[in-house]
């Protein structure tokens, strides 16, 4: 896998015709994040931030996978999303 591979797949997932559910986009949001970041950062949201909270749980989840990792499991996650949602 290498980052060329990962951008496209960025890429192609904005492509498909139908919206995933809220939990496939979770994954897809926390594998990107980890993918491009690393580890999950700063405080969890509060409350009634249920959306930021969300997806800071999704990512914090991923906690000390790599980058290299998430790439992979990423443009996997996408190949799935497109075959599902076209």
């Amino acid at each position: 896998m290498n980052q060329q591979q990962f951008e496209k797949a960025a890429q192609e997932i904005q492509q498909i015709t139908k919206r995933p559910t809220n939990e496939e986009l979770l994954q897809l949001y926390a594998l990107f994040k980890q993918a491009t970041e690393g580890d999950v950062t700063g405080s969890r949201p509060g409350m009634l931030d249920m959306k930021g909270r969300a997806k800071y749980d999704a990512w914090a989840k991923l906690k000390g996978k790599s980058k290299e990792g998430a790439q992979n499991e990423y443009v996997q996650w996408v190949e799935t999303l497109k075959k599902k949602y076209g």
